[in-house]
């Protein structure tokens, strides 16, 4: 990516504690005393990046980018000890309260835009806005789909791949054997593991992806990756979440307005999520790309986020 603008790089960062041996890397994007809005990030793991930025308007947003427990440059890096959803909210809640936040716009794609329902649902008094992309609901079902059942649909020879990548013994459920290797000790097996849900998940992220193998063999010391441990570390505890908790409370945001940004070929987060959730939620606007996958730089999904933040944001302001 070229270097930003000026007016997209942080006017401050900091480290904040928030208890349990962790810190929490908080940066500020744009008008400090503008309109706050929180930008979370996907995985669960990945960071929140510098194109993330982009999203909103500098001359008008004051933006908190977070990077949650384990991920990006927060500390210690990886962990996932006291690495719960219920954490990551009340991580939000401290950050809100340390900068002197009322209420904020909540920006999320993926799994932040789990994070982004879970806490709203929970603090629907401290949201102004909800703008979401490839909504994810955090159920076991939704997993199984996203890397078992839609990748044997769609892309059968990677998930031979993926599949085959693993003992013989073990493939009968690969994302069991995946979960249990990536929350496991240290070795090459699991850094192995590691790359191969990289870029497996990567891949299965773009419409029209540009390199779709996987890894079959990794360096000595590779590093790993970092949103294979973090999110298998969620996904073996099924995020933290009451079955079809999100979608049942989804009444506690029926004063919030909100947008859903999705794909229509999104095999990770398909748009019966969006569409389940909409119906639930009268105050939400749903926008379906015809010609979109999952990542947010697909075409039409960066600038339908941009325009929703805009216009919510525009609404929210007394």
């Amino acid at each position: 990516m070229k270097t930003l603008p000026e007016s997209f790089r942080p006017f401050d960062a900091r480290m904040l504690a928030v208890g349990d041996g962790h810190w929490v890397y908080v940066e500020e994007v744009g008008r400090k005393g503008g309109r706050p809005v929180v930008f979370l990030h996907g995985g669960p793991g990945s960071g929140s990046q510098a194109l993330h930025r982009t999203l909103f308007d500098p001359a008008r947003d004051h933006v908190f980018l977070i990077d949650q427990r384990g991920a990006g440059r927060s500390h210690p890096y990886l962990s996932c000890h006291a690495n719960t959803t219920a954490h990551l909210i009340a991580d939000l809640e401290l950050v809100r309260d340390h900068f002197g936040i009322s209420r904020w716009m909540i920006v999320g794609g993926s799994w932040g835009s789990t994070l982004a329902l879970a806490y709203a649902e929970k603090h629907p008094e401290r949201v102004t806005a909800l703008v979401l992309r490839a909504l994810f609901l955090g159920t076991d079902a939704e997993v199984r789909w996203a890397f078992v059942d839609g990748p044997k649909i769609f892309r059968p020879e990677l998930f031979e791949v993926f599949s085959r990548l693993l003992p013989p013994d073990e493939r009968v459920d690969p994302l069991a054997a995946y979960v249990t290797l990536l929350t496991g000790p240290d070795g090459p097996s699991r850094t192995l593991a590691a790359h191969a849900w990289n870029a497996y998940e990567r891949t299965l992220s773009e419409l029209a992806p540009k390199h779709a193998g996987l890894p079959e063999t990794v360096a000595e010391g590779a590093r790993l990756p970092p949103t294979p441990i973090v999110e298998a570390h969620y996904i073996k505890n099924s995020f933290f979440l009451a079955p079809g908790e999100l979608l049942a409370n989804a009444h506690k945001l029926r004063d919030i307005p909100g947008a859903i940004i999705q794909g229509r070929y999104d095999l990770l987060c398909p748009p019966a999520n969006a569409h389940a959730l909409a119906a639930a939620w009268p105050a939400v606007r749903l926008e379906i790309f015809d010609h979109a996958g999952h990542s947010m730089t697909e075409p039409g999904v960066m600038d339908a986020m941009r325009s929703a933040i805009t216009n919510l944001g525009d609404a929210a302001q007394p």
